[in-house]
């Protein structure tokens, strides 16, 4: 049996053999970039010391003396778990407390502390953010009712729902210096854009003085990871700076016969061309290679209609079975501040998402309770690639007007994504029978494949925007913009869409805000009815208020919103099949979803940082519930505290992360009807531990699921279910030179 896989989850990829390697010129800049890092390390002893790192074992570079920039405030060595300003919402650099939407983010100093690695470790802890878990390759997040597709890099939206599940969900975060998830619809800046968030990964900038880092862990499985990060001058006037990070992970499971190896590698240059115009150029490469790769999740049911209850290690997987991933990114940036602090910045980023997957799974049927008979793989071989380009330039700056000062964004996009891929079939006769599913470990003979069909799609995008900040009073600011977007596909050619953004903050006193915010809503769908047909676009509005506080001057944030998303055309599977085998879904009109939000972020007290939140929604198509696979309630939060005293040297630290039930409507195998499964409510519990040898020298233990809770989530379009992971530890060395 071939199945065309789910294309529901952006993921990355790469198989070794069809893995392409970097342009000559991006080579050549690496070996630049490492060649002038060498020289300036021979320089370091003659050099100005810079600042001392903070005795806070954090694995990061530590001198870093420009904090801000048109992206907002770098976290890296600010200790905290609260951003500066951030540029995600509007372009303008704004407080959180000045920007009118709810927005998350996990700095650098969060990520170090809990060992969050890759992006769905950030995703786990994100308020308001759930992760529904198909297969060991494929994680999709969801936020206030809606999955989230919409992803950035240094705010230029890139590859937008990756086909094949080779876009964005593998991502390592050593290259990041902060991940921004901004909550509710974002059509001003991405065009075309999903209702429920955006996320935003900023990455690490050059240093301008000489320091770095190397890290090194072991945890539970034979799990081992290494990462070294330099940085500094590469000049003597320090006008050119670079920085070169690399990461090499090797992650067994507690599933049986899986194991995935990570490469990371990151090399970016910055150039003072003049007293006012700054050159960015960087690229980098993330590869995935795993062996034993499972493909859709665990029945949920047995052949009696019985919960399928499976050991937490079971793998579906055959042995061979790989879904490699890879991602390529080339950028460049020019910016240039004007004598009036106008500034200009044109931004140009390329971008290759690839994967190569040979698949089998015992994946199809429901197993006789007692036989373990009546299941049969899932075979499939997909091997291609997306070619994403895309520009933004814009110009932004102050003014004066009716003796009141105010701020202007004007600029434009355009991007173009390239889809190609090939899938091939096994040879006819091989045999995709399972004869005991519960005695399954893989052990079956890879098939030759055959060429079967290609895809080859092209999408294009582009618009312009404007959005003004205006002073309307001392403690009154209004922000209103607009977008008109254009966005041509195989399916859909929509062009002068309209998408209006409007935002207004009033300061109740120096503390405490009150906002309200409006967008619409707008994304052209490729999910197709049972006819063949593709959906109209999904089309809707956003509104949003609440409560935003900063305290002890910015160094802690609090918020509070409700929110409320009103759709058409919003896509719900029927349960049925398209003419081409995919999954059917049809465009419920008048959906809506209701909820709230509460977020803190940031420093109770000196030395204690705390992040988290509580979210609840219900999405609703007149009286039925709709978008169940996520809770309707959730709780997470993680907090660290630096011991003084006897005891300094360590700090302690620890989460929580609570998510009410989900549940959706499967098949039931014995009576070939339909039935609600619903997961149980579950608390998770983390810990941390580290000690601050010297000021160099760190060691940092992380416990996660310290309970050792049974908790998995479903997919029941499939009718599916995957484990969470078991109770696990990493313990992680950091020396800072």
């Amino acid at each position: 049996m071939s199945v065309v896989p789910f294309r529901v989850a952006p993921i990355h990829s790469g198989r070794r053999r069809a893995v392409p390697a970097f342009s000559p010129l991006m080579q050549a800049m690496a070996c630049v970039l490492g060649l002038a890092l060498s020289a300036s390390a021979v320089q370091a002893e003659e050099a100005p010391a810079g600042d001392a790192p903070a005795k806070d074992g954090a694995q990061t570079l530590q001198t870093v003396q420009v904090t801000a920039n048109q992206l907002g405030t770098v976290t890296e060595g600010s200790d905290s778990y609260t951003p500066g300003t951030i540029a995600t919402a509007t372009r303008l650099v704004l407080s959180p407390r000045q920007t009118p939407q709810s927005i998350s983010v996990i700095t650098r100093q969060e990520m170090n502390d809990f060992g969050l690695n890759g992006i769905d470790d950030v995703m786990k802890v994100t308020p308001g953010v759930s992760i529904v878990t198909y297969d060991s390759e494929r994680t999709e997040y969801y936020a206030r009712g809606f999955a989230v597709q919409n992803f950035q890099y240094d705010g230029i939206p890139m590859a937008r729902d990756s086909a094949y599940s080779a876009g964005n969900t593998l991502s390592d975060m050593a290259i990041y210096d902060r991940v921004e998830v901004l909550k509710g619809a974002t059509g001003l800046l991405t065009g075309m854009g999903d209702p429920g968030a955006t996320i935003n990964l900023v990455r690490k900038k050059p240093t301008r003085e000489l320091a770095g880092s190397a890290t090194l862990g072991v945890g539970s499985w034979d799990s081992y990871r290494a990462e070294v990060d330099v940085g500094g001058p590469l000049t003597e006037s320090g006008r050119v700076r670079g920085r070169v990070v690399g990461a090499y992970q090797d992650k067994h499971s507690n599933a049986d016969h899986y194991q995935r190896s990570n490469e990371v590698f990151y090399g970016i240059l910055e150039a003072d061309l003049g007293e006012s115009t700054l050159l960015t150029v960087g690229a980098d490469y993330q590869d995935s290679d795993p062996e034993g790769s499972s493909w859709g999740g665990i029945p949920l049911l047995d052949s009696a209609g019985n919960f399928n209850d499976m050991p937490r290690s079971f793998n579906n997987g055959a042995r061979w079975s790989r879904w490699g991933q890879y991602a390529r990114t080339g950028f460049a940036t020019l910016e240039h501040t004007f004598a009036n602090d106008w500034v200009a910045k044109l931004q140009l980023n390329h971008q290759v998402n690839g994967y190569d997957a040979s698949l089998g799974a015992a994946a199809g049927g429901n197993p006789d309770p007692v036989t373990g008979e009546g299941v049969s793989m899932w075979l499939g071989q997909y091997i291609g690639k997306t070619t994403s380009n895309a520009a933004d330039l814009y110009v932004s700056g102050k003014f004066e007007w009716f003796g009141r000062q105010h701020e202007l964004v004007v600029g434009g996009s355009v991007s173009r994504k390239r889809w190609i891929n090939n899938g091939y079939s096994p040879q006819p006769g091989y045999v995709s029978s399972v004869a005991d599913y519960y005695t399954w470990t893989g052990d079956v003979p890879e098939p030759d494949w055959q060429w079967g069909y290609g895809d080859n799609q092209v999408t294009r995008e582009s618009g312009a925007y404007v959005v003004g900040r205006f002073d309307l009073a001392d403690p009154l600011k209004l922000i209103v913009g607009s977008r008109i977007a254009n966005y041509t596909s195989p399916d859909t050619d929509e062009s002068g869409v309209v998408v209006p953004y409007a935002g207004l903050v009033y300061d109740l006193n120096r503390n405490v805000s009150v906002f309200a915010s409006y967008s619409t809503i707008f994304k052209p769908q490729g999910n197709q009815d049972e006819q063949g047909r593709v959906l109209d676009p999904l089309e809707g509005r956003s509104y949003e208020a609440g409560l935003k506080a900063e305290f002890y001057e910015g160094r802690l944030n609090a918020s509070a919103a409700v929110f409320q998303l009103e759709q058409d055309n919003y896509a719900q599977p029927t349960g049925g099949r398209t003419p081409s085998g995919g999954i059917a879904y049809e465009g419920l009109m008048g959906v809506r979803t209701k909820g709230y939000e509460l977020e803190v972020s940031g420093q109770l007290a000196p030395g204690w940082q705390i992040q988290g939140g509580y979210a609840h929604k219900i999405a609703r198509q007149q009286s039925t519930k709709v978008s169940t696979l996520e809770p309707e309630d959730q709780f997470s939060v993680h907090t660290s505290y630096r011991l003084t005293g006897a005891a300094d040297g360590w700090s302690v630290g620890g989460g929580a992360r609570w998510q009410g039930s989900t549940f959706g409507t499967i098949t039931n195998p014995a009576t070939g009807g339909s039935q609600i499964h619903r997961t149980e409510p579950y608390w998770l519990l983390d810990a941390m531990a580290r000690y601050q040898f010297n000021d160099q020298l760190s060691a940092t233990l992380n416990v996660n699921n310290l309970l050792d809770k049974h908790y998995y989530t479903i997919f029941s379009w499939y009718s599916t279910y995957t484990w969470g992971e078991p109770r696990n530890v990493r313990l992680t060395l950091n020396y800072r030179f």
